[in-house]
């Protein structure tokens, strides 16, 4: 579960911004949006990157219009990236950082389903993506992150049935439960794979060992919900949705630093926003990897397009819009 693979990820896959060169907020671009108040091509600095690499509106993203930002996570991609020696800010490394943004994530949901105790398949993928990522970076550039997630995708499946099995859970994959009221909804061990949940009502849903892999989260409301053992669960997914201090998240996540630190009778989206937004393209924030389905927030460059579908495997393809980095 994903509380249990607090110490397998570890350090080297969360996003340390002290020790990039603000690779997220160039390397990548993004297109004006309902998450991004501007277009930025990528390879071009955003205009709110400092010369020392640091946000001038990190304390205010979500307000100046850059949630896209605040919901973005490279995985530690950036510093892994930024360390390498023999490249320099740059094409190159730009290039680079657009291919190992999405394996790092495909090692976060592989280390999660070693960590389950079902995942032995894992241990060889791991090592070969690891020796992928510190390998030429030649090589690395032209990595197809298409079929390493086909190779991946089964292994978490075989996981995920494992882990599920006995609990009764229902199979809602790719179901379109857009504003759906599901408050206090019993889901334990249920497929909600590439599933839409935006604005959705999760108020303190059962949510034990259900598979969100992919799931859109936007705007959803979790106050109060249980995710501890959720499976595939992301950062990027919490980030965009809605929770409190009732909301138990697992270990190796933290908390959005939005969410109310206590029980808050915080708004809930509704569903004709969530469905009325404009369809900017955006890069997949709320479980990228494309293993779902779908690509857990549409196919986009940046983010953005609150409600658009995509029924494209794929998702996270190194075009991901840009990332939090502290002023």
């Amino acid at each position: 579960m994903s509380g249990s693979g607090s110490q397998g990820n570890g350090q080297r896959l969360r996003a340390d911004c002290e020790r990039c060169a603000g690779l997220c907020c160039v390397a990548l671009p993004f297109t004006a949006s309902a998450d991004f108040a501007a277009d930025k091509p990528a390879g071009q600095r955003c205009t709110h990157l400092t010369a020392e690499n640091r946000c001038s509106i990190h304390a205010g993203l979500r307000a100046s219009g850059f949630t896209g930002c605040a919901v973005f996570d490279c995985y530690g991609a950036g510093q892994r990236v930024t360390a390498r020696p023999e490249l320099t800010p740059g094409p190159e490394m730009f290039a680079v950082f657009r291919v190992t943004r999405p394996l790092h994530e495909l090692l976060w949901l592989l280390t999660e389903a070693e960590a389950t105790g079902h995942g032995g398949a894992a241990r060889p993928l791991i090592a070969e993506i690891e020796a992928l990522v510190d390998g030429d970076a030649a090589e690395l550039r032209g990595v197809d992150v298409t079929a390493w997630r086909a190779r991946v995708g089964p292994v978490l499946e075989e996981v995920s049935e494992r882990v599920r099995r006995g609990l009764g859970g229902r199979d809602l994959r790719h179901a379109d439960l857009v504003g759906a009221r599901l408050r206090d909804g019993q889901l334990r061990g249920t497929t909600l794979r590439g599933a839409l949940l935006i604005a959705a009502d999760l108020r303190g849903a059962d949510l034990h060992r259900a598979d969100l892999l992919g799931a859109d989260l936007r705007d959803a409301d979790l106050r109060g919900a249980d995710l501890a053992d959720a499976l595939f669960l992301t950062q990027p997914q919490l980030n965009a949705a809605h929770g409190d201090g009732t909301t138990t998240v697992p270990g190796a996540l933290t908390r959005p630093v939005h969410w109310p630190s206590g029980s808050s009778p915080a708004r809930h989206e509704a569903p004709h926003r969530a469905r009325g937004m404009p369809p900017g393209k955006a890069a997949p924030v709320g479980g990228g990897s494309g293993l779902g389905g779908r690509s857990g927030n549409g196919r986009r460059t940046g983010r953005g397009g609150r409600g658009r579908r995509n029924d494209r495997a794929g998702g996270a393809d190194g075009t991901e819009g840009p990332g939090r980095r502290p002023g």
